[in-house]
């Protein structure tokens, strides 16, 4: 009968025990890891509930409240997100007609597509979808890059001034 070695008490390789990150990034990471998928979009959406909350209250239109635009600064000519903070504002006020005089591209356009990009996100996260979701199609990509070009020049003609932040798209209301 042949003579089996006799078993060490200890393991002869390294331990493979579940330990705990050590450094900060590890932990950092680590902890990003354990969060429910929820938490982004929900942090998210209180941001930007902060943010309106703090438009509602500090008025963009006094001067001195928050930075001048800086593209607005340098050229003398209105950028396509002119008018979005006093829009903001305004729409916190529940004035959706003068949120559309300060930036009808914000309103019409970018406001309903970021609500239901930010819903199906949401939901996404409530269910734990795993998979990603197909991209668009690249012609609506290149529709909104042209529509935001096009608004950019527009609004900043003299024919169109009713783009301009400020102006009253329905002069009579």
């Amino acid at each position: 009968m042949p003579v089996q070695p006799q078993q060490p008490d200890r393991p002869v390789g390294p331990r493979t025990l579940a330990v705990a990150p050590r450094s900060l990034p590890d932990r950092v990471r680590h902890r990003v890891r354990s969060l429910h998928p929820v938490v982004w979009p929900a942090g998210l959406g209180a941001l930007g509930l902060v943010g309106a909350t703090v438009l509602h209250f500090v008025d963009p239109n006094e001067p001195g409240n928050y930075p001048t635009c800086p593209w607005l600064l340098l050229t003398g000519t209105y950028c396509p997100g002119c008018g979005t903070m006093r829009a903001v504002a305004l729409v916190t006020h529940g004035d959706v007609l003068g949120a559309a005089s300060m930036n009808p591209l914000l309103v019409f356009g970018f406001a309903p597509f970021l609500a239901y990009s930010y819903l199906r996100w949401f939901g996404d996260s409530l269910n734990r979808r795993t998979t990603p979701r197909r991209a668009g199609p690249m012609w609506a990509y290149w529709t909104v890059i042209v529509s935001i070009l096009a608004f950019w020049v527009l609004r900043n003609l003299p024919w169109f001034d009713v783009l301009a932040p400020g102006v009253p798209l329905f002069p009579g209301w």
